[in-house]
C-alpha cells in the first residue's frame, strides 16, 4: 500500500488513476508521493519516506529540484498536458491586442444606461477600430508543446509565421506545419514580425531575454505576448518601450506591480492553464507518471533525474538506484551483486548532468543486507527493490 498527499486540490480525473493500492494521507511526512500544483515547497522538510513529487503542470519553480535530487526524490512534471489551454489564450491575447475589444466593452458598460445607446454606439465605435491578424507576421520563440500548437493555429488564421528554436525536438519538428518559416536566429524573428510570442522555460540564457536590446531590433508598434514565464521579459525595459511607443501592446499572463495598469498592457491573471480540461489532463498525466515509477521504477518526464525505463516489471525482482553520475558506479553495483550470488538479467543506466539512474532486473533473493550495502556505496542516493 502506497500513500499520497496532495498539497493542492488535484482533479479527481487524475486521482482516479491511482487504484486501491494507493491511499490519501493528510500528513506529508507519511507520504510516498506528493502531488502539487502551485504550492511553494522550498521551505518544506522532506521525509525519508518520500520517493517522488509530481507537479500537475509544466513549471517547477515552486519545487527545490536540487535538494530533492540530493535526497533521492524524483520530481516529475506534465509537459504538454495544458498546451491546448495556453495556445487558446495566446490566440485570444493576439485578438485582444489587434482590436480594442476590452476598451469597447468598457465603453458599453460606462454608457449602458444611455437611452440612445445604439445610436451613440455607431458614432463612437471608430475609437475602438483595430486590425486583422490575417496576413500579419507572427514570431514564435520556442517550439515545444505549446509553441508548435500556437504556430500551427496561427497558420490556419492566415498569419505568416516564423519559428525559432535551436533545440527543437524531433517530435516537435514532425508536428510543425511545413508553412512555417524557420528563423535561423532570434534577431531575424525580431526584425520581421508584427507579433512575437515567447514559449521557453526560465533558464540562465532566457531570463530577461526580451529587454531593451531585443526590443530595439523589433518593428515599431510590435505586439509582444508572454504566457510562459514572467522573468523572460525585463519589466523595466518593457514599461519604457510601452511609454515610448516602441511596443504597441504587451500581453502577459503574469500580473506584477511594475506592469499592471501601464497603458498598452493586457494583463491576464495567470489563466493560461486554468481550464477544466487542462487541470484534468495534468492530473491524469501526473498520476500515470507516479504509478509507473512506484510500481515499475520507470522515470518519464522527470526534471531532476534522467528519463529511464525497463518496461513493465515482471516476476523477477527489480532494483532501482538513484545515484551521483560519477565513475565506476556500475562496476561497484555489479561486483556487489555478484558477491551475493545475484545474477543481472537486464540492466539500463541513464545520466543527466550530475545525477544518474540504474535499473536492474535480477535473479536471486535481494536481502536487506544487499540493499544496505548498495545504499552504503559512496554516491548512492536511494535504493528501491520492486
Amino acid at each position: 500500500m502506497y500513500k499520497y498527499h496532495c498539497l493542492n486540490p488535484i482533479s479527481h480525473v487524475g486521482l482516479e488513476q491511482l487504484d486501491e493500492n494507493y491511499v490519501n494521507t493528510e500528513k506529508a511526512d507519511d507520504a510516498d508521493v506528493i502531488l502539487v500544483r502551485s504550492a511553494k515547497m522550498h521551505d518544506m522538510e522532506f521525509s525519508p519516506n518520500l520517493k517522488a513529487i509530481a507537479r500537475a503542470g509544466a513549471g517547477v519553480n515552486n519545487i527545490p529540484l536540487d535538494r530533492c535530487a540530493e535526497n533521492g526524490i524524483v520530481v516529475f512534471n506534465t509537459p504538454g498536458a495544458n498546451a491546448n489551454g495556453v495556445k487558446e489564450l495566446v490566440i485570444a491575447g493576439m485578438l485582444l491586442a489587434a482590436r480594442d475589444i476590452i476598451g469597447g466593452i468598457h465603453w458599453v458598460q460606462e454608457h449602458e444606461e444611455d437611452g440612445d445607446l445604439a445610436k451613440l454606439t455607431e458614432k463612437s465605435k471608430k475609437a475602438f477600430a483595430g486590425t486583422e491578424l490575417l496576413g500579419k507576421k507572427l514570431g514564435v520563440i520556442g517550439l515545444g508543446a505549446i509553441g508548435v500548437l500556437v504556430a500551427n493555429a496561427a497558420v490556419h488564421l492566415g498569419m505568416d509565421v516564423y519559428g525559432y528554436d535551436p533545440y527543437v525536438s524531433v517530435d516537435s519538428a514532425w508536428r510543425l506545419s511545413r508553412n512555417i518559416h524557420h528563423a535561423k536566429t532570434v534577431d531575424e524573428l525580431y526584425r520581421e514580425c508584427d507579433y512575437i510570442t515567447i514559449h521557453v522555460p526560465a533558464l540562465k540564457d532566457t531570463i530577461g531575454m526580451i529587454d531593451k536590446n531585443a526590443i530595439s531590433l523589433m518593428k515599431k508598434n510590435v505586439v509582444i505576448l508572454n504566457l510562459a514565464r514572467d522573468t523572460l521579459v525585463n519589466s523595466e525595459d518593457m514599461v519604457d518601450a510601452l511609454v515610448s511607443g516602441a511596443v504597441k501592446c504587451y500581453v502577459t499572463d503574469f500580473p506584477t506591480p511594475e506592469i499592471a495598469g501601464v497603458k498598452g498592457t493586457i494583463v491576464i491573471p495567470h489563466l493560461g492553464a486554468s481550464t477544466e480540461e487542462s487541470e484534468d489532463n495534468c492530473a491524469k498525466m501526473a498520476a500515470e507518471e507516479i504509478r509507473d515509477f512506484i510500481e515499475n521504477g520507470n522515470i518519464t518526464h522527470s526534471v531532476n533525474f534522467p528519463d529511464c525505463a525497463l518496461g513493465e516489471k515482471g516476476e523477477s525482482p527489480r532494483i532501482t538506484i538513484l545515484h551521483k553520475n560519477i565513475p565506476n558506479m556500475l562496476g561497484q553495483f555489479t561486483t556487489l551483486l555478484a558477491d551475493h550470488g545475484i545474477n543481472i538479467e537486464l540492466m539500463t543506466n541513464k545520466s543527466r548532468k550530475e545525477y544518474a539512474y540504474t535499473m536492474m532486473d535480477v535473479a536471486g533473493e535481494v536481502s536487506q543486507d544487499v540493499i544496505d550495502r548498495l545504499s552504503d556505496v559512496d554516491g548512492v542516493l536511494k535504493v528501491r527493490v520492486l
